[in-house]
């Protein structure tokens, strides 16, 4: 589980394809990989992912071809920068909301609006997801704790709000219109939209649960 307060930008040193996996090197900070063991989650760009070797100055992750397909990470290049978040452990803030690191889709950047410091963000969604999206709820981007500021339902968007201290420290700050972000449903909210939609839509499985 992750909680969506990215904890550091890290650039990708090398991508290598082989037998249908990337492998991915990232070159993660000393204070990040202290106490990183083989085998650990880490969520790059909110998608989580094992690593599965180290060096002295990278930490490396196998992908398989679903996830390159259905995630950003099949757009990254050499020095591409990434959100990097270290799995919670037992007793952490939980500072964002929970994050499972299991993406939903990519949506697309339509629109940035400047407010002095700060920035709204307007991303196409997919319009399936727009029944677990509400305004002021949450969502992750690219892994990152956000709340939702606007929904237009209609157009099939959402906007966030973007505070200077997210865009230094996240990957957001240097999106532009057009690039795509890795996006989650937060999924206590998920679970309950599909759980009232069976219970409405789907008769046997009413009669399953219900006395």
């Amino acid at each position: 589980m992750f909680t969506g307060i990215v904890q550091e930008l890290a650039p990708v040193v090398a991508i290598r394809r082989e037998a249908g996996i990337t492998q991915l090197d990232i070159a993660l900070s000393a204070a990040a990989r202290r106490g990183l063991q083989g085998g650990a989650s880490v969520a790059i760009n909110g998608t989580c992912l094992t690593v599965a070797r180290q060096s002295e100055v990278s930490v490396g992750f196998d992908v398989i071809a679903e996830t390159m397909a259905r995630t950003n990470l099949g757009d990254l290049t050499v020095d591409s920068q990434v959100n990097v978040e270290r799995s919670a452990a037992f007793g952490d803030e939980i500072g964002g909301h929970r994050v499972s690191g299991h993406i939903t889709g990519v949506a697309r950047i339509s629109a940035i609006t400047r407010e002095e410091a700060n920035r709204v963000m307007r991303f196409e969604v997919d319009r399936n997801w727009l029944r677990m999206l509400f305004h002021k709820g949450f969502v992750a981007l690219d892994g990152a704790s956000l709340t939702i500021s606007a929904v237009d339902r209609e157009a099939a968007c959402i906007e966030v709000s973007l505070i200077p201290e997210t865009l230094a420290r996240t990957t957001l700050g240097t999106r532009d219109v057009g690039d795509r972000v890795n996006l989650e449903v937060d999924p206590q909210t998920q679970a309950i939209v599909e759980t009232v939609e069976r219970l409405f839509l789907d008769p046997e499985w009413r009669r399953q649960i219900l006395p």
